[in-house]
């Protein structure tokens, strides 16, 4: 499993995400850089530029025709995937954590962050009403008085987005009313990454609490629990197999004062129904931020701390024991 390095940002990596077929992975890192590249061999098609903070997350719509980033320069910039043009720019108040398109993808949400007195708010976007880019008015904006979101997809058939929050909670937000449909407290801690599964089904959260949790999509009933020992940034989960991987460390202060192999820098590999772990990856030189598999589920990608996104193959045997049992 011979890893493909790519080398395109020059600070941590922040987000990954593969478009919908897998052919595209684009990663966005804390040094301003949109990047997309060609995730069988690794070669860079292009970058987006315009955000002038760290961008915080990425999202490509079903026919990978837009691409939506959200910054700490206080926007979310909608762009033309092929030609890297700018669509529409999104200003707000405070720094943008999450985005993301629903299944259509003609409506975008993304959540803005609790600072500088400003509230934490989730903003939809209608772009088929270009009077709604046009005045940067949303047609729903929800207050998220308590705690912010720290990380948000969209559920199933775009009828609500799953958020979860700085205190362990997971909301589920109605995409037409706004208001919280469900409401589970699994997590102790913050969650640091939500993602669905490929049928999106279910979804698994990761948190500094050590643990990821798969949850039921609709019913936000808690499946199954996965323990560490470090914080963990990132959890996915395979589109073919029953595996989760897992991608953590400890927090950037702490990485300087310890070896690489006290770091426990490894992507972590998990059986979803047995909870056990089964694999580990070595690879980057600090924590790893996000993880993510490809579509097809023969290969995943982790970006780290160090500011690379490394893309891993995995060798035939991964595959054939299961498909055969």
């Amino acid at each position: 499993m011979k890893p493909i390095l790519l080398q395109g940002h020059e600070r941590s990596i922040t987000q990954i995400k593969y478009n919908r077929e897998g052919d595209l992975l684009f990663s966005v890192a804390k040094d301003t850089v949109t990047n997309v590249w060609y995730s069988v061999n690794g070669e860079r098609l292009g970058t987006y530029n315009g955000h002038t903070g760290a961008v915080w997350c990425v999202d490509c719509d079903w026919d990978t025709k837009n691409v939506l980033t959200g910054s700490a320069d206080n926007s979310c910039i909608l762009w033309d995937c092929e030609t890297g043009k700018q669509l529409a720019l999104l200003k707000t108040n405070s720094a943008v954590r999450t985005c993301g398109f629903d299944f259509s993808g003609n409506i975008i949400m993304f959540s803005t962050d609790k600072q500088m007195g400003y509230q934490c708010f989730l903003n939809f976007f209608d772009l088929r009403d270009p009077q709604q880019i046009e005045d940067n008015q949303p047609y729903m904006s929800v207050p998220c008085n308590d705690y912010k979101i720290t990380s948000a997809v969209w559920g199933p058939l775009g009828e609500f987005v799953i958020a979860g929050h700085e205190n362990g909670e997971i909301n589920q937000y109605s995409a037409k009313t706004g208001e919280i449909i469900k409401k589970a407290k699994e997590h102790t801690k913050q969650i640091n990454d939500i993602q669905p599964s490929v049928d999106l089904t279910m979804f698994i959260t990761a948190s500094k609490d050590n643990t990821a949790k798969l949850f039921d999509a609709a019913s936000l009933d808690h499946i199954k629990t996965f323990r560490t020992e470090r914080p963990v940034n990132s959890a996915a989960i395979s589109p073919i197999m029953d595996h989760v991987v897992m991608g953590g460390g400890q927090e950037a202060m702490e990485v300087t004062t310890t070896s690489t192999r006290i770091g426990k820098f490894e992507a972590r590999f998990f059986h979803a129904a047995y909870e056990e772990e089964f694999g580990r990856v070595k690879g980057h030189f600090g924590p790893i931020n996000c993880v993510a598999f490809h579509p097809d589920g023969k290969s995943y990608s982790s970006g780290g701390e160090d500011g690379y996104v490394r893309i891993h193959y995995f060798d035939p045997p991964y595959f054939d024991f299961e498909l055969e049992a």
